[in-house]
């Protein structure tokens, strides 16, 4: 009796342990190949005390910032902790460097979409405004006018303007949101009071940064030996038509803020939420679902305020042209819709679109070598 009752002592001793222990290892092994990588393991344990969806989501947020060229995403709400640390400087560092070398990465494709934009299509067909003869047609052209490197012209001032508009929608950001609190301490904004604190953040970086938004444009339509330099573009600029030239096409940069910023962030949430909900044992999305989410949101974003980005570029340049008429924005969607039908509001979007994927694959590692190289995770 004592034998047997030693027996099933050592037996419930060694062997549960040892299923526990298993099943612990088969719950680290996320991929189910029986090998546990250095991710899976780091994962594990990060996520071991997370409980709520809150608290994933906010590692979701902190964990990434892309950059696809047009619009730089700051993450929000952060701790007080994060802040007196340096983590939120050294988090939007790394996630400026990204947005630097993506926009480099993909320059000759924002050229092709503002030289699209303004010189793509003939009246005769619109709908070339769409087509892929349209885009090589005018890389040749671009290549022919001023060779290789003039593909990335006018993307110098899209890299200098990332930090003032960085720090400035992070600043507008936080200041919008204690407003918005009052005295109340609670926890993270709603959905549509991240909306209205995002789109007014983002009209006041954009009121900021405006000129290198016109400058951008000029430099990048410019012929080879126009400019000699960005304050040279500039100085021109002002001598010829004033400093109200500067703030040509404000007003409808300033109206596509709020269908992009709702927009993005309405369909990027409602993909996140799903997911969360669908894989409740499983706190990291991945790679792959994190792309997807931020490719589909901002692709919805654009489709959106495309036509009010276009007209926007077209009173940008339309200034440059010597006895050219001055079309209102009114007056631009009037013209184009007349001329080229509705397809003429998203000429030049195909380079556009194709920018996407590249643009947020180098952001993406970008950022996360960077985030290493800055020591993102120890500041937290």
């Amino acid at each position: 009796m004592c034998v047997c009752v030693s027996v099933c002592v050592c037996v419930c001793v060694c062997v549960v342990p040892c299923v526990t222990f298993s099943l612990s290892l088969v719950s680290i092994d996320r991929d189910g190949n029986m090998t546990i990588d250095w991710d899976e393991w780091r994962d594990h344990f990060l996520f071991n005390p997370i409980h709520s969806l809150e608290d994933i989501s906010r590692y979701w947020k902190h964990s990434h910032m892309l950059d696809i060229g047009d619009n730089l995403t700051c993450p929000d709400e952060f701790s007080e902790q994060e802040k007196k640390s340096g983590f939120v400087w050294r988090q939007l560092m790394a996630g400026a460097m990204a947005g630097s070398v993506s926009r480099t990465g993909t320059a000759p494709l924002d050229r092709l979409k503002v030289f699209l934009q303004v010189h793509g299509s003939t009246p005769g067909n619109p709908a070339g405004a769409l087509g892929v003869g349209n885009m090589v047609s005018g890389l040749r052209a671009m290549v022919k006018e001023g060779g290789f490197s003039s593909l990335w012209r006018g993307n110098g001032v899209n890299v200098m303007k990332i930090a003032p508009e960085t720090a400035i929608k992070f600043w507008a950001y936080e200041q919008i949101k204690r407003w918005m609190r009052g005295s109340k301490e609670r926890g993270p904004l709603r959905v549509h009071e991240r909306f209205v604190a995002g789109s007014l953040a983002g009209a006041t970086a954009q009121t900021a940064i405006y000129p290198m938004e016109v400058l951008k444009t000029r430099l990048t339509l410019g012929k080879t030996g126009q400019y000699t330099s960005v304050l040279d573009c500039a100085r021109q600029i002002l001598h010829r038509e004033g400093i109200m030239a500067f703030y040509k096409g404000y007003v409808p940069n300033i109206i596509g803020i709020i269908p992009y910023a709702g927009i993005d962030l309405a369909v990027y949430e409602t993909m996140k939420n799903a997911w969360l909900a669908r894989h409740t044992d499983s706190a990291d999305p991945g790679v792959v679902v994190l792309v997807g989410c931020g490719t589909m949101s901002s692709t919805c974003g654009q489709l959106a305020s495309y036509p009010l980005a276009l007209v926007r570029t077209r009173m940008q340049a339309q200034a440059s042209v010597k006895g050219g008429p001055q079309l209102s924005m009114l007056g631009l969607f009037q013209n184009i819709v007349t001329q080229e039908g509705v397809a003429g509001l998203y000429r030049g979007i195909a380079p556009n679109f194709l920018k996407v994927i590249p643009a947020v694959s180098i952001s993406y590692v970008v950022y996360e070598h960077m985030r290493k190289v800055l020591g993102v995770e120890r500041c937290r």
